[in-house]
């Protein structure tokens, strides 16, 4: 199949643009007449569409940066111009042509009678699931600019969060970097040099002078096995991880760490809260939220635990109550989400169940990383103390011996 960019004039006289797929230039114009656009020009386009299972893929993905631009440009055009042309001036907007490609892939799948979220999801995997899912619920529910405005809040607010971590983990990165570089010149270079003038003496040296130089013999004898042991270890565990069993194994034991645990859990009782109001108040029942949650989150643990609250609320349960059995989920969300089914304003409690948690990692997030950087320092300094001891150690024990 070859791609095309085309101007035509519809019914009402208006020129009109955009791209489209067929065999030849032929099939082309016979696909416009059949949209009752009479066509002006017709040229092949740059960007290049594979065919797969009927599905036109193009080159490309859209990071989470992008994503989020792109879906807060949609939710402003939509709500002034039809789809088609929302899509089709985000693509003549976009710098990179990969994501232009993506964007005209989607453009000329609206083009062909799709609906927006069937023309995202031939794109292969440039659109998440989950978006692409909310977008669905939108078209279906009739509320398709609400929906991508919460999905642009949403996705700005990740960015705004990965942001704030990322800016406050350069800093502690570089210094880890350096001390450990410090560190394995000192083991490396500093260490066998002054062993060599400790070997002349005869002298026996403090104890940990001499674990210093083990560790740094140690180093320069094995430490291509030690490497070696790390990735086999890092291979098998990826091997391991593939087995259903094992990673549910895995991920249960993660949900138990006492950071990771908790971040993991506000995380995803967050982004499943959302996605229920939004849901909700798109006129979806809740069913249709969890099982859609449920196929999004990478922790098995938690996802099997959506997917048994989901059979839960099938056969007629409460959502509070599936949630207090699944015993996974914050306290905080399943007594909002309790409160909000009594009230009978489930929509607003989770949503403030979702900002809750959302602040909670936040601020969760904010204190422990500004708590890395003095551990760094604390702890690279000993480990450097120790060294620098370890050579000062014998020469004070020879100065000693000199002037007794």
């Amino acid at each position: 199949m070859a791609a095309f960019d085309y101007v035509a004039v519809d019914a009402a006289g208006r020129t009109v643009s955009g791209a489209l797929t067929a065999a030849d230039e032929g099939a082309a114009r016979q696909a416009l007449d059949r949209r009752r656009l009479m066509a002006l020009e017709i040229t092949p386009t740059r960007r290049t569409v594979h065919k797969a299972d009927g599905k036109a893929k193009a080159w490309g993905r859209l990071n989470a940066k992008t994503l989020a631009l792109t879906t807060r440009q949609l939710a402003t055009l939509v709500s002034v111009a039809p789809i088609e042309e929302a899509v089709r001036t985000i693509a003549l907007q976009a710098d990179r042509p990969a994501v232009r490609a993506v964007l005209e892939g989607v453009h000329a799948g609206v083009l062909e009678g799709h609906r927006l979220s069937e023309a995202m999801g031939r794109q292969g995997k440039a659109f998440p699931p989950l978006y692409r899912a909310m977008v669905s619920a939108g078209e279906s529910s009739g509320a398709l600019e609400p929906i991508l405005e919460r999905l642009a809040d949403g996705l700005e607010r990740d960015q705004t969060v990965r942001g704030k971590v990322i800016t406050a983990l350069v800093y502690p990165a570089v210094l880890a970097v350096v001390a450990l570089g410090v560190i394995g010149a000192l083991m490396t270079f500093v260490v066998p040099k002054v062993v060599d003038q400790f070997d002349s003496m005869n002298q026996t040296l403090p104890l940990l002078t001499r674990l210093v130089i083990g560790l740094s013999e140690a180093m320069h004898t094995w430490g291509w096995l030690a490497i070696l042991l790390m990735v086999l270890t890092g291979i098998g565990a990826a091997v391991a991880l593939r087995n259903p069993a094992t990673r549910l194994k895995a991920d249960t034991v993660v949900l138990k760490l006492p950071i990771v645990g908790r971040l993991s859990r506000d995380l995803h009782g967050a982004t499943m809260a959302r996605t229920l109001s939004t849901m909700i108040a798109s006129g979806l029942p809740v069913l249709e939220g969890l099982t859609i949650t449920a196929r999004t989150v990478s922790n098995r643990r938690l996802r099997l635990a959506t997917e048994t609250m989901a059979d839960a609320v099938r056969e007629g349960g409460g959502l509070s109550a599936a949630m207090r059995r699944a015993d996974v989920f914050p306290p905080i969300l399943v007594y909002m989400t309790a409160s909000g089914e009594s009230s009978g304003r489930l929509e607003p409690m989770l949503d403030r169940a979702a900002d809750y948690l959302d602040r909670e990692f936040a601020t969760f997030t904010a204190v422990m990383l500004s708590l890395l950087e003095p551990a760094i320092i604390v702890v690279m300094g000993g480990v450097v103390a120790l060294i620098v001891l370890s050579i000062l150690l014998p020469i004070l024990q020879i100065n000693t011996l000199a002037m007794g």
